[in-house]
């Protein structure tokens, strides 16, 4: 398992081989990488930000492996989120998943996501023509969240 919270870009290329490099148990890969959208809510985004607390945020991604491995039987994971100023196009994220069938590496790989979406310790401003102004969790991640039987801390908030 490899966790990593950085301000520089990622290869996706390099980090897939990385991962399963010199396993011959790995049957899939499965990865997933966000991106910074031009637009938000119905606003144009030329920036977003992303902040975090280190050491808490990289425990907090910790566990949400943690609990992947417990619900899957995957070989690795690893888990690349960018802070720190971005642009539209950019790279925000990278969640990877290595197991010996595709099955298990797609739900675990969509679980780290949609866990990672509510749950880890991230906060995201966006700059729009109106401002800038600080990003919610959606009703819908938990919404995705929920699927998975865990209820979101953010559920309370919501209208």
């Amino acid at each position: 398992m490899a966790i990593r919270v950085q301000t520089q870009d990622f290869d996706l290329g390099a980090e897939v081989a990385a991962l399963r490099a010199g396993q011959a148990q790995v049957g899939a890969v499965v990865a997933f990488v966000g991106t910074v959208r031009d637009m938000n809510d119905g606003s144009g985004v030329s920036e977003m930000e992303l902040e975090h607390y280190p050491g808490m945020t990289e425990k907090a991604l910790e566990d949400i492996v943690a609990q992947a491995r417990g619900r899957w039987n995957i070989f690795d994971a690893l888990v690349i989120h960018r802070v720190g100023p971005l642009k539209p196009l950019d790279q925000i994220v990278l969640v990877a998943v290595t197991s010996a069938h595709r099955g298990e590496a797609f739900a675990a790989c969509e679980f780290i996501m949609d866990y990672l979406k509510t749950q880890a310790p991230f906060w995201k401003k966006e700059v729009t023509p109106q401002g800038a102004r600080w990003v919610d969790a959606r009703v819908t991640d938990d919404e995705a969240l929920a699927k998975w039987g865990i209820q979101s801390s953010n559920s309370s908030n919501k209208a």
